[in-house]
């Protein structure tokens, strides 16, 4: 009886702790002067380290230094490495020296660098004879600059003498050594209720570093801002909290605060009108402070550098310095370098980039049933259904509660007949039950996090008392992707995939409601050092199982919250739990556009918002903007009222069910996109001015972004607006995507807007394929055929690609697949292969033909189209730019060419 008495009081407590952070409360997280530290750091001035660098020489390939204090000769040197690799990046890691025996080896984040990364490195064989500074050459136009005393590298670019990247040129360099604690030393810290031990005592770094000849910097997710960083610190700065990366479960987060949200990428790229972009990356999983320094911060310094730059300070808790500098200069040459070190996304399947329908939570059986038939009745094409945590017995993952869902494998299989599938909630946190065999036996295995004395950790998530697997060891990862078995995950099947969220990972008593710093992980490895990449390993688990699951056959398709660098390679995340107000909508944009710039091409925002219930308008324009993220899913707290598409009255239903045809319409487009970011690291969305390089007024633009090079969408973020003000780049002209007028670039527009759609544009001289049938489902359009739709420029010229494979395996990395550019020039229209050259058409035979051809732009007077090689001739006709549409422009239309898509030919308008 005492024992269920102090049972109902913690319970008690921990649900009045619950309320406490089911909404963002600033007092639960730690700020700056909270955070030990990023208060030390922060109190250095500029010039008060004393490094300097000796013993430098060149040893395998790499050069090698020691850095010592040179006011103190008998401190413990640090050894610095510097790699140059392939396409100009260099690699930096400093550390401590191991010969010298430090209390343990400081952690150094495993598994996030590509494996075929090291085999670039290029071998050193000399450096510069210079005595106050050693040199390498990174690229044939660039050098990297080791200055000995004081300690400074810097990367310049030869032929004019200029920087472009610095590291400690403000001294500020800072590396606290790992100690043996004595009785004297009192390492503990403390925050609210919780205490860590700290037993290695501050093991903290912090240096700057200098971005040259930037209007600009950008990057450092997950934060909920503008996409152009702002000052944090210096002369007029409003605030002066740095950028927090700290992977934390934030409910109801603010829409403009540098705190941290659910994932942390240590990335970020500068870009200028001058000398293009270059950018900067830490490898490091720790908690991680950064200020972007405003003009004059150093005002007293009497280091004299060039004005023209971005001065940045990174702090982090713990790990070690490995860094890598990417010497651009264009913004996409950068992103090219930096997924070279941490990967390429990976290439999701086709159903998995059309529209998902979820809430917390479909009840049963029959609500899931119900949701599918009013899809279908209404015409309102969708690919996935979710089922969130209340679909389990008890909250305990890789089961059913087999009363409101008796039939798991009928109810998928009923989906998968219109080529629909399903999403089912998996989280880290195990429930702690003795009759769950999960937990029975990760238990028995040792598979869990410790806690500070070497039990497992205990803490409370939803299911209660739980524990959570210690993902950072590779037999505990290889265990858990064998539970995605269908033998293991018993009611799952082929057309089921996975969702992982709380995995920052979230500890509802934990502090900050997360895991406690000096829990332990395989190794002996503190949490401090590796918190935020906890959710990477999980991730990365949870996509290995479904990819063993299908005998590596079908890519999976993996939903994460938390991320890490190098999250991209295993499939989709999202920016949490937004809110149903006109400023979440807003602060979607430069969110989605940031993760874009670090890597994870896959991303939206929750359709709608997660919390709160939007006003009919409030949800029309967010799924007309939805409908642009690469990831486009509807998602509700389970507190707010229903919202499927028909419950907002006929015209709202109609005006979603348009928003949803325009992404299926585009899927062809965005799936070639999702290719090039698969062979590039190139976003699918992009700033502005990752297109528009030199057009300054594109910079701070993150209210419009392109699709691709083609397409230019401009929110609606404010309610019952009349105009718009759109800002078209560049010189060429722009065809609005709805009714095919014609408006000038480089001016901004002011332009009436109307319930029907968002502004969004083609660009002159750009091609892009639709498909406009509208099936079910993405996967019952596989067969349909495609249109063009050609927007020329005032040349009369236009190109643009098309990718295609069979939307779900791997058979596309041995060339089954079709890739087209069509060029069209001089009024002749060419397709031209850019498959291997073995032949994609035997690789991956397709019937798939054009049954559209659309000119916008087109000088009048045309009325025939001959097609070669069949020598067969077509009239141009009037028709309309969106068949579907009520109301829809003419235009030039030649139809039913005839022509297949995986061909060569020609059609010449005459």
């Amino acid at each position: 009886m005492r024992k269920e008495t102090l049972r109902l009081i913690f319970l008690l407590l921990i649900s009045t702790h619950l309320h406490s952070v089911l909404s963002w409360k600033k007092e639960e997280f730690r700020n700056c002067d909270q955070t030990p530290f990023c208060k030390r750091a922060r109190s250095r001035a500029p010039g008060s380290s004393t490094l300097t660098a000796t013993d430098v020489s060149i040893s395998d390939g790499d050069l090698t230094a020691k850095l010592t204090h040179k006011d103190d000769p008998h401190s413990k040197p640090l050894i610095l490495t510097l790699s140059v690799h392939q396409d100009g990046i260099l690699r930096l890691i400093i550390d401590e020296d191991h010969s010298l025996s430090p209390p343990k080896k400081r952690f150094q984040v495993p598994d996030v660098v590509v494996s075929q990364f090291p085999a670039t490195k290029l071998h050193l064989s000399r450096l510069t004879p210079d005595p106050l500074s050693s040199s390498v050459y990174l690229s044939d136009s660039h050098s990297a600059v080791l200055r000995h005393d004081p300690f400074e590298l810097f990367i310049r670019h030869d032929p004019s003498g200029h920087r472009v990247l610095s590291l400690n040129s403000h001294a500020l360099f800072d590396f606290e050594l790992l100690r043996e604690k004595s009785e004297d030393d009192d390492w503990e810290e403390r925050f609210r209720s919780h205490t860590d031990r700290r037993p290695y005592g501050p093991q903290s770094i912090s240096f700057d570093v200098s971005f040259y000849s930037a209007d600009f910097v950008y990057g450092i997710p997950e934060r909920a801002s503008s996409l152009a960083l702002k000052p944090t610190r210096g002369p007029n700065v409003d605030h002066s909290e740095p950028y927090r990366l700290f992977n934390l479960d934030v409910f109801e987060y603010l829409h403009d605060s540098p705190f941290g949200l659910y994932g942390s990428i240590p990335f970020m790229l500068s870009h200028g009108s001058t000398r293009g972009s270059s950018g900067f990356f830490w490898l490091n999983a720790a908690e991680m402070q950064i200020d972007v320094l405003a003009p004059g911060w150093d005002a007293d310094s009497s280091i004299a550098l060039p004005s023209h730059r971005i001065d940045t300070f990174w702090m982090a808790e713990a790990g070690v310095v490995d860094a890598f500098f990417f010497i651009g200069p264009s913004p996409k040459d950068v992103l090219r370098q930096y997924t070279a070190v941490t990967g390429t996304p990976s290439m999701p399947q086709l159903f998995s980039i059309a529209y998902h329908q979820c809430r917390w939570n479909y009840r049963d059986e029959e609500d899931v049933d119900h949701v599918d038939s009013m899809f279908d009745e209404l015409d309102i094409p969708y690919d996935v259904l979710w089922l969130d945590i209340e679909h389990t017995d008890g909250k305990k993952y890789f089961t059913w509660d087999r009363t409101l869902f008796p039939h798991p494998e009928d109810m998928q299989s009923k989906l998968a007949d219109k080529g629909r599938h399903m999403v089912t909630i998996v989280d880290p946190h195990i429930k702690r039950d003795d009759n769950f065999h999960l937990h029975k036996e990760a238990s028995q295995k040792g598979y869990y996090v410790k806690d500070s004395s070497g039990n497992d950790f205990d803490g409370w998530c939803w299911p209660g008392s739980s524990s959570y697997p210690d993902t950072l060891n590779p037999e505990i990862r290889s265990w858990w992707v064998d539970k995605f078995s269908y033998s293991n995950y018993v009611g799952s099947t082929p057309s089921l995939y996975i969702w992982n969220d709380m995995n920052e990972p979230s500890v509802f008593n934990g502090p900050e409601v997360t895991m406690p710093r000096d829990a332990l992980h395989y190794g002996g490895v503190e949490h401090r050092e590796l918190h935020n990449a906890y959710g990477y390993y999980f991730h990365m688990a949870t996509a290995n199982g479904l990819l063993k699951r299908g005998e590596g056959k079908d890519r999976p398709f993996v939903l994460s919250r938390a991320l890490f660098a190098g999250s991209q390679r295993y499939g989709a995340i999202w920016t949490g739990d937004n809110t149903a107000d006109w400023d979440h909508l807003r602060v979607s944009i430069p969110m989605v556009l940031t993760l874009g710039l670090t890597g994870m091409s896959f991303s939206g925002a929750d359709v709608g918002g997660f919390f709160g219930n939007p006003e009919p308008e409030l949800l029309v324009r967010w799924y007309q903007l939805g409908a642009y993220y690469p990831f486009f899913r509807a998602h509700a707290h389970h507190d707010t009222k229903r919202r499927e598409p028909w419950l907002f009255g006929e015209r709202n239903t109609e005006l979603i069910k348009e928003a949803i045809h325009v992404r299926y319409a585009l899927l062809p487009y965005f799936y070639t996109l999702f290719r090039e970011a698969n062979s590039t690291g190139v976003p699918v969305v992009r700033p502005l001015w990752m297109e528009f390089p030199s057009d300054e007024a594109t910079f701070s633009n993150d209210e419009a972004f392109m699709v691709g090079s083609s397409l230019l969408v401009q929110g609606i973020y404010t309610e019952r607006a009349k105009h718009a003000s759109v800002y078209l780049p560049g010189e060429q002209s722009w065809y609005d995507l709805r009714t095919g007028a014609v408006y000038k670039g480089g001016v901004t527009h002011k332009l009436e807007v109307t319930e029907e759609s968002i502004p969004v544009f083609q660009r002159a001289g750009t091609i892009i394929a639709r498909k406009d049938r509208f099936r079910r489902s993405s996967t019952q359009m596989a067969n349909d055929p495609y249109t063009l739709v050609i927007a020329l420029n005032s040349s009369q010229s236009a190109e643009g690609e098309l990718y295609i494979d069979d939307g779900s395996s791997f058979n596309f990395l041995q060339g089954a697949y079709i890739h087209r550019r069509f060029i069209f020039s001089n009024g002749k229209l060419t397709s031209i292969n850019l498959a291997p050259a073995s032949g994609s058409n035997e690789r991956y035979p397709s019937d798939a033909f054009i049954e559209r051809i659309i000119l916008l732009g087109h000088a009048p007077g045309s009325k025939n189209a001959l097609i070669e090689p069949s020598n067969q001739k077509v009239d141009i006709e009037h028709g309309p730019l969106w068949v579907l549409r009520a109301r829809a422009p003419a235009v030039m239309t030649i139809r039913k060419p005839s022509v297949r898509v995986a061909e060569d030919w020609t059609i010449t308008v005459t």
